[in-house]
Parts: structure tokens; sequence; C-alpha cells
């Protein structure tokens, strides 16, 4: 019989010691939770882990973040935690860790931008991510978020289709699912959420694009790893 047991990722356990300590009271109803760094030394793990936890307890009502304040416990809390579903962790499917997604990015990512230039053309599909992420223009409509959540993913995928190496493409479409997933997509909103930051964004997508159609492979694959380099300070700070 195939076993169903799978480890858990750091932020789960942490998620997972933070919903104990709500269920026995340490941390109240409506009570301010403390701060990242606190976590990260309270369980001895590093603060990446701690905002992925509290993202996802974001994502799952028990939790409410509010810029320049903190993040507190929701009042219905309790109750959220008593009506969830007693689901066995070894079957559970949770989202991957975003700081894991950036880890991987940055080393399959430069790679790919090295395949694309080497074939140096241009591409309507990742030129129309482009015109898509350049067209916003205010983060606090929805719509626009989508878009840009969307554009922005799809047009790392686009890269590897410019590659035109299709185990590469099949690789770069698990990496995209894993960028469409709630818990990437919360701290990618929590992180990036002034539009002069998505100018910067647009600026550097744009590098990378023009690097690769212009076929220069090193300035490619390093614009690539100074972006997700980025990516990682503002949604995952160490």
């Amino acid at each position: 019989m195939e076993s169903t047991f799978r480890p858990k990722q750091i932020y789960e356990q942490v998620s997972e010691r933070i919903r104990t300590e709500i269920r026995s009271g340490q941390f109240a109803a409506d009570s301010r939770l403390p701060s990242e760094r606190e976590l990260a030394a309270r369980f001895g793990v590093g603060r990446p882990a701690v905002r992925e936890a509290i993202g996802a307890l974001q994502n799952e009502g028990l939790v409410i973040t509010r810029r320049n304040s903190g993040t507190y416990v929701c009042a219905d809390a309790l109750q959220r935690l008593a009506a969830a579903p007693l689901q066995p962790a070894s079957l559970a499917d949770p989202d991957f860790s975003p700081t894991s997604t950036l880890d991987v990015r940055l080393i399959l990512e430069p790679a790919i931008a090295r395949r694309a230039a080497a074939h140096g053309q241009r591409d309507e599909l990742a030129e129309h991510y482009l015109a898509q992420m350049d067209s916003i223009v205010d983060l606090t409509d929805p719509e626009q978020r989508v878009l840009w959540n969307n554009s922005d993913r799809l047009f790392h995928r686009q890269l590897a289709v410019m590659s035109g190496d299709a185990l590469l493409v099949k690789i770069a479409d698990e990496v995209a699912k894993t960028m469409d997933q709630p818990l990437w997509k919360r701290l990618k909103d929590d992180g990036i959420y002034d539009t002069g930051r998505i100018r910067l964004y647009v600026s550097e997508h744009r590098l990378i694009y023009e690097a690769i159609v212009g076929g220069d492979a090193d300035a490619a694959a390093f614009y690539v790893e100074q972006h997700i380099m980025r990516v990682r300070r503002d949604i995952a700070p160490k």
C-alpha cells in the first residue's frame, strides 16, 4: 500500500503552533500577536517561515494583519477552529512555501533566460503580459490586482516557452502553479502593495525581456537573478 505520509513544511508547523496557542487562550481573541521576530525566536525558526505561517492563518480567517500596527487574532478565531474539518495531515494538500518557490526560481529561471537568449527572438505573448503589467495603476482595485498577479506569473512562464525546451516549459508550469496558490498571492499582496513598486517590477521585467531578445545571455540571467532576489526581499524578508 502506498504511504500517504508527508513531512510538514516549516511554515505549517509554525501555523499549527499558533493555532494551538489560540485554542489554549495564550493568544486570545482580538489580542495582538508578538512580532515576527519574537515569534521566530519563540519557535526557533526564521522570519520567512513565520510570515508564511501568518499568511496561511490570514487565509483561514484566524488572524488579520493591519499595516503599521501588527497581526491580531480574529474575534471569531475559536469558533472557526471548532468548525474546521479534522483533515489528517498526511492527506492535506497545503500550498508550497513561497520561500521554497523563490529558491527554486533562483536556480531555474536564470538558466531559462540563458536558453531563451540563445534564440534571441521577440515573443508576442510575453509582450502582451508586459503591456498588461504596465497598465496597472491602482492595486487597491481587486481586478487590477488579479491582472497584475496573473500577468506577472504568466510572463515568467512564457520565458520558458521562449527557450524552446519542452521539458523546461513543463517544469515552469509547475512553478507557475505555486505562484497561483493562495499563500503566494497573500504574501505577494502584503509585500508588494504600492503601485510605485509595480513600476520598478515592470522595468525589471523589460530589462529581462530585452536582454533575451537581444541575445545577451549573461545580462538576461543577471537581470532575472536580481529580480527574484528583490521579490524575496519584498515578500519574505529575513
